[in-house]
Formats: structure tokens, C-alpha cells, sequence
């Protein structure tokens, strides 16, 4: 695989060309070379999501151009937000699960979107004004570098980011960082089942589609670990499998690759 620079300038690209996309039909993040991906290529946002976890009251309210199909699960399944508390988003795009996270939170609590793609944040930016989000901020900066102080996040969410970064254990060491005691991980993300092939593993166009990019349960347990976690919760989603074998006809990506959420606590 290419080195980091080269993967995060690579995955900085492909968001930025979906962010200026007007399309509303699925052929972001989560496409490759041309339908490969975490997203199902021809289908609505709204409907790809629903099909992810996502109620119908939960795509109403957020803002239009939010929901960019990007996502591999639903984070909030997992979250148990409460009023008053503070969120951060690794990964937030245009602000679809920051949106839905502030209305949990409400406005006492305070939601910060981090995103490395500046047509994202401006775009996350227009979005929050169409529906006066004022306890949702959204920064320009690296999941594995994050614009926070220590110790001021209650809960860190992320839906399908983290496989993206070329160094995960610092995007876990991070999260650690800026959580509070007993703060909280719940994150939607692919992991892998098997080895990948060495020509997928290989292919930057696949890293950047959410897929040759992701680790083990097993690493990704690991990381967390060693990052300082506990209560570490791991678990695959079965239902995946069917909308990640739709991604390529000519690549069975559901062999080697499954959505699965993770949990964890900083003590």
C-alpha cells in the first residue's frame, strides 16, 4: 500500500469531489473506480440510509444536503445521548449524524463535527444555517490529529471514517485524548472477516471506498487496547453482507468484508 501522505491526499480528494457534487444519486465515498464501494451505486440517500438503521424521522430532520449516503451503519443505534452532553464526529461530511446527534443532545449540549476536507466543512457549515444549528460547530482538521482540547468530549461517534485513516491507532490514541472519564466510543465502521487479496489490498481506489483500508476485529481490539480503552465491544452486522455483496459485480467484497459497530470506554 502507499504511504500515509499519499492514502490521506487520496481519500482528502474523493471527499472533495463528492462534497462538490450535485448528483443525487449514490456515487461518492463509497464508490470506486465506478460502483465499487460502501455505498449501493443508482439508489437515494434517504433510502440507502433507511436501509442502514436510519428511521424516517431521523432522515426529515436533518437539512437538506446533509445525508451524503456515506455511511456504513448507524452509530446512534449504540450512543444512548443524553441532554447537555458534548459529541464529537470523526469524519462529519456535510453533518448528517452531527445534526442527529444535536437534537439528542439538545442545546445544552454541544456537537463538533471534525472533517480533514474543507469543501465538507463548508458544506457541513451551509447546512447547519438552514436549520440554525447553534450547538453544532464543525472544524477543519485530521481524525488522527483532532482540533480538541484533552478531556472535553462525553462521546465519540464516526460512521464508516476510521477505515480510511492510514494510521488508526493514533486516530484511537486521539479519541482517547479528548474523551472525559468514562467517556464513550460508539462507532459504525467495516472490518474485515478474512485477509484481503494482495491485489485489493493493493488498490488505493479500493482504500478510498471504505474498503481495503479496514483491519481485523482482532487489530482493531488490539488498537483500542493499547490506545487505553476497555468495555471493548465489537459487533459485526450480519445484514451488511447483502448490500456490501451489491457493491461490485466483479469483486465478492462480502467474503472479506462485513459493518460492524464498536463500542468502547475510556476508564
Amino acid at each position: 500500500m502507499e504511504d500515509k501522505d499519499k492514502i490521506r491526499e487520496a481519500v482528502r480528494d474523493r471527499y472533495s469531489l463528492i462534497a462538490n457534487s450535485n448528483s443525487s444519486i449514490l456515487t461518492s465515498c463509497c464508490t470506486g473506480k465506478s460502483t465499487n464501494g460502501c455505498c449501493t451505486p443508482q439508489e437515494d440517500y434517504d433510502h440507502q440510509s433507511f436501509k442502514l438503521g436510519y428511521s424516517m424521522e431521523d432522515l426529515k430532520i436533518a437539512p437538506e444536503g446533509a445525508n451524503l449516503g456515506l455511511g456504513c451503519g448507524n452509530p446512534h443505534a449504540i450512543t444512548s445521548l443524553k441532554p447537555g452532553e458534548v459529541v464529537i464526529d470523526l469524519g462529519s461530511g456535510a453533518g448528517f449524524d452531527a445534526f442527529l446527534a444535536a437534537r439528542q443532545v439538545g442545546e445544552e449540549g454541544l456537537v463538533m463535527g471534525i472533517d480533514m476536507t474543507p469543501e465538507m466543512i463548508a458544506k457541513a457549515k451551509r447546512n447547519a444555517k438552514k436549520i440554525s444549528a447553534k450547538q453544532v460547530e464543525f472544524r477543519l482538521g485530521e481524525i488522527e490529529n483532532l482540533p480538541v482540547a484533552n478531556e472535553v468530549a462525553d462521546v465519540i461517534i464516526s460512521n464508516c471514517v476510521i477505515n480510511l485513516s492510514p494510521d488508526k491507532p493514533k486516530v484511537f490514541k486521539e479519541a482517547y485524548r479528548v474523551l472525559k472519564h468514562r467517556g464513550r466510543l460508539a462507532v459504525s465502521d467495516i472490518v474485515t472477516l478474512k485477509e484481503l487479496p494482495a491485489q485489493l489490498k493493493s488498490d488505493l481506489s479500493l482504500y478510498t471506498s471504505c474498503v481495503s483500508g479496514a483491519s481485523s476485529i482482532n487489530e482493531i481490539k488490539e488498537m483500542l487496547s493499547v490506545a487505553g480503552f476497555i468495555d471493548i465491544k465489537i459487533a459485526p452486522k450480519t445484514e451488511s453482507k447483502k448490500i456490501i455483496q451489491g457493491w461490485d459485480k466483479n469483486n465478492s467484497f462480502g467474503d472479506y468484508i462485513i459493518s460492524a459497530t464498536i463500542e468502547a470506554v475510556k476508564p
